[in-house]
This record gives C-alpha cells, sequence and structure tokens, in this order.
C-alpha cells in the first residue's frame, strides 16, 4: 500500500505478478472512598442479607443492596440502583447515580465513578482513577492503576490476540468502534485532503468504507489511519473485518511511517477482489489476499506472500501481525501463514482503507457501490509485549 509518489500501481502489479509466478513455481468503580467513623443518615434503602458494614458515611435514596459481602469505609453513594451478590468494597470514595451492579469482585481504593450504567460480572479493580459517563462493562477481568476513562460508550472485556498466549501481551490500542473516535482516527492519508462525499460510516459497532463516486463522477480513496495520534514499534497488531466485492476494489490494513526518510511499511492484508484467480473469483469476491513488508518502503527490496482462503466478503475474518525486533509473523484467524526474518525497528501508524487500483484493476459500471457493499472493521486493537 506504498504511498503513490514512492511506489506506482504499476510497479506493485509487476511485483506481485512476479511473486505469484515465483511461488507458482515453487509450490508455494465502582466506588471510591472516604473513611467516616460514623453512620449518621440512612433513608430509603432496603437491606437483605448483607453481612457487615462499617464506618460508612451517607446512603441516599439507594435501591436494594443483596447478600453483599462487607463494605469498609466507603464515602457517600447516592442514587444508586441495586447492588447484587457483591464481593468486597475497601476504602471506596464516591458513587453518583450509577446503575446496576451484579455480582462484582473486589474494589479497591478506587477513584470516582459518576453517573455510570451497569458493571456486569467484573473481576477486581485495583487503584483505578476516574470513570465519568461511562457506559456498561461486561465481564471484565482485572483493572490495576488505570488513569481516567471519559465519556466512553461500552467496554467488553477484550482477549489476547487470536492464538497467542494472553499473559504475554499489554494492550495499547482498541477501537470496536461503537461510534467514530476522531481523536484517534482521520479520514484521510497525509498527501491527501479527505473528500466531502461520505463513504465511511459506524453503524452497529462496525466501522463501514464503501465504494462510491465523488461529484466529479470517479471512484475516490478513503483512508482511516491514527497518524498523529497512534505510533507503536513492535508488538501485536490485529483487525477483524468483512470485505467488499468488486472490480478495482483493494481493501487493506497496514502500518507505515512517513516521518523516517526509509519509509518503512507493512502490508497485514491486501485483497483484489477484481484480480485473476486466485486474487478472485469470477463474481469478483475476494478469495486471496497478500501479506507484504518493505523494510525501506518502495525504495527498496520486499517480502510477499500470497495468502489463499475462502471467500473473504462471506464472514468476518482476523488479520494479525506478530512484530519482533528481527521477524515479522503474519497471522490469519490465529493461525501463522507467513514469516520473515527482518529487522524493522521504526515506529509506525495504523492504517484502514479502501483504495483501488493496483491487481484488482479499474472500478468500472459493474463495481457494486454503496453502504451494502462495505469493508466492515469490527474492531482493531494493539498489544505491546510484557
Amino acid at each position: 500500500m506504498n504511498e503513490r509518489q514512492f511506489f506506482t500501481n504499476a510497479a506493485r502489479v509487476a511485483l506481485i505478478s512476479s511473486f505469484s509466478v515465483l511461488l507458482a513455481a515453487c509450490g508455494g468503580g465502582g466506588s471510591t472512598s472516604s473513611d467516616s467513623s460514623q453512620l449518621p443518615v440512612t433513608s430509603g434503602s432496603s437491606s437483605t442479607g448483607s453481612e457487615t458494614g462499617t464506618g460508612t458515611d451517607t446512603t441516599t435514596g439507594s435501591g436494594t443492596t443483596t447478600g453483599s459481602g462487607t463494605t469498609t469505609g466507603s464515602g457517600t453513594t447516592t442514587g444508586s440502583g441495586t447492588t447484587t451478590g457483591s464481593g468486597t468494597t475497601t476504602g471506596s470514595g464516591t458513587t453518583t447515580g450509577s446503575g446496576t451492579t451484579t455480582g462484582s469482585g473486589t474494589t479497591t481504593g478506587s477513584g470516582t465513578t459518576t453517573g455510570s450504567g451497569t458493571t456486569t460480572g467484573s473481576g477486581t479493580t485495583t487503584g483505578s482513577g476516574t470513570t465519568t459517563g461511562s457506559g456498561t462493562t461486561t465481564g471484565s477481568g482485572t483493572t490495576t492503576g488505570s488513569g481516567t476513562t471519559t465519556g466512553s460508550g461500552t467496554s467488553t472485556t477484550v482477549a489476547g490476540p487470536a492464538g497467542q498466549d494472553a499473559s504475554l501481551y499489554t494492550l495499547t490500542f482498541s477501537d470496536d468502534f461503537n461510534s467514530f473516535n476522531s481523536s484517534a482516527w482521520n479520514d484521510h492519508i497525509w498527501y491527501e485532503t479527505s473528500n466531502a462525499t461520505k463513504n465511511y460510516t459506524v453503524e452497529n459497532g462496525v466501522l463501514k468504507i464503501w465504494p462510491q463516486r465523488d461529484a466529479t463522477g470517479n471512484f475516490f480513496n478513503r483512508a482511516i489511519d491514527t497518524d498523529g495520534k497512534f505510533y507503536q514499534t513492535y508488538g501485536y497488531f490485529e483487525m477483524e473485518a468483512q470485505l467488499p466485492i468488486g472490480k478495482g476494489t483493494w481493501p487493506a490494513f497496514w502500518l507505515y511511517n512517513h516521518d523516517q526518510a526509509d519509509h518503512p511499511e507493512i502490508d497485514i492484508m491486501e485483497a483484489y477482489a477484481g484480480g485473476t484467480s486466485p486474487w478472485g473469483d469470477n463474481n469478483d469476491h475476494p478469495t486471496a489476499y497478500g501479506t507484504t513488508a518493505w523494510p525501506t518502503g518502495g525504495n527498496g527490496s520486499s517480502y510477499f506472500k500470497q495468502n489463499m482462503t475462502p471467500d473473504l466478503s462471506a464472514g468476518f475474518h482476523k488479520y494479525g501481525l506478530k512484530w519482533e525486533p528481527s521477524k515479522l509473523t503474519f497471522y490469519f484467524d490465529g493461525s501463522a501463514v507467513y514469516t520473515v526474518n527482518v529487522t524493522m525497528s521504526s515506529r509506525m501508524y495504523i492504517l484502514l482503507d479502501l483504495w483501488y487500483g493496483s491487481a484488482s484493476g479499474t472500478p468500472d459500471s459493474t463495481t457494486p457501490t454503496g453502504k451494502t457493499n462495505s469493508y466492515q472493521i469490527n474492531y482493531v486493537r494493539a498489544w505491546q509485549f510484557k
């Protein structure tokens, strides 16, 4: 997916063709705290079967607390809903206007939670900062020493990378696309301006980018990237996506850096539905994708592999990269498909884009346009090695 001023589509097609020939030849929360020594006021509450409450301050207008464990030195709970079967809350501060907490584990020394929705089956939160206006957290594990989360939507337990030992990684970037987060993403690549014709949206927890003609009647590129907002060197990068069909379509998931002289690039997934077999079938559905490493961009050697797959427009699949100091390993649905022994040490940012051309050909009147033929991204995540 080299920027076009550095590497032309014609050169890319020639490279892909040469590699294809070579491969054929080779077989190839929470609450927070204020420790009060009295229990001055309890109004309108209902408590059943609770064990011990020590040194709490004031509880006003709360709903029902059932079968809870021990609350020690908590601050003020105001207008909360229902807490059921919770474990132990110690030294917590203030919970205001919260919804329902069900079956939670232990919250210790947390900051302040204001206006939160529902927390269900969470594990342990220790020493966290402040969560404001959050939506729903479901089945989370352990959060330790976290800072501040503001205005988030819904948080769901994030496992480790597909096929990897989660204990070896720390999550550094995650977007489940409950909304379009402009503080994390740009909607154009650095050397282009954003096309005024809108051909992307977030809908039902999915980022969608679709083929579209603009006011000039031409198909146009759309890139969604973290340039200037998130960079990382090494670690694991993963996307779950369903690809579009049609002649000319060229969806991609890649890493890049244009502020380095050598313009390093790692293409985790590039598909060419309109290409000749095995890139696409007779109906221009994608049936393969490419992975490429460009240590010095389009100005030097590259490492490429074509990966044959089922129809990638028929469902969601996970595309991953494990980037180590002297090795790259590419993954499809958690299984390794290609390993390259190469050193790439420059930081890079994440790109998701729908472009046209290269091995997919030129889009035309047969290329389906509109949201129903979208490049659909369910999530994008990055982890760092511990």
